[in-house]
């Protein structure tokens, strides 16, 4: 388990599925976790008793409201004097064939996948910058970096975070903050097992290692990206794909 005792960690998107298994696993390696989530479902981040750090109440927070995700990173500034850890998981799929998409629905997963990301980050990083030291770390997709039919915007958005945070780590290195990726395969989450069964079986079947892989797949890779073992590492994609794209 990595120490991130004394951390302050926001996790965006983090109300189920791959952002509230990271906020319990940051938790559970010693961080503060702020979780926020456009809603704030009822436990919706609850973490085990034994954990060494803990999870606070959720944040409501829309990722694509600056003047709301600016208020909401001044509170939780003032509540804990500071934010080390970002991380980007917000994200919505809109999937429809290129031909047949709505303008609307191009410009929604944009909007919070892309601009979200660069929204929260804004907010943190003079802060980071500060206090000369932070960690960014943002939840792209194998789809960003492969495609798939029927997700073109879903697609560029996640291929947009990492030209994102690549150019980002060359900015803020100097300052000792890093920016990385982490980019998921199929994960066992709602949305997959909404999945007709012959879907998933047929997806399984693309996977060298033969399985979808699980919420806490993710989060151990975030939790190593947060953490001093990872402090070389700026600007790269942590695949967590289970050879899915190499």
């Amino acid at each position: 388990m990595f120490n991130l005792a004394g951390k302050i960690a926001v996790v965006t998107g983090a109300g189920r599925g791959i952002g509230r298994a990271i906020s319990i696993a940051l938790a559970q390696c010693g961080a503060t976790v702020v979780p926020a989530d456009v809603v704030t479902p009822a436990g919706a981040a609850e973490v085990p008793s034994a954990a060494p750090g803990r999870v606070l109440d959720t944040v409501q927070m829309n990722v694509t409201d600056a003047a709301g995700v600016e208020a909401a990173m001044a509170g939780i500034l003032e509540a804990h004097g500071r934010i080390d850890i970002l991380v980007n998981n917000a994200g919505i799929t809109r999937d429809q064939l290129l031909m047949r998409m709505k303008r609307e629905d191009w410009d929604r997963v944009i909007e919070v996948n892309l601009t979200g990301a660069f929204i929260c980050t804004q907010a943190v990083l003079r802060p980071m910058m500060k206090q000369r030291t932070g960690r960014i770390i943002g939840i792209s997709s194998v789809v960003g970096q492969m495609g798939n039919a029927g997700q073109s915007n879903y697609a560029a958005s996640k291929a947009a975070l990492i030209g994102f945070s690549k150019s980002l780590a060359r900015e803020v290195a100097s300052r000792n903050i890093t920016v990385n990726v982490v980019a998921p395969g199929l994960i066992d989450t709602d949305m997959t097992r909404a999945l007709p069964p012959e879907v998933q079986t047929e997806w399984q079947s693309k996977v060298p290692l033969g399985r979808f892989g699980t919420p806490e797949d993710v989060a151990t890779a975030v939790c190593f990206l947060a953490s001093n073992e990872a402090s070389y590492i700026t600007g790269q994609i942590l695949a967590v794909n289970g050879g899915m794209y190499t």
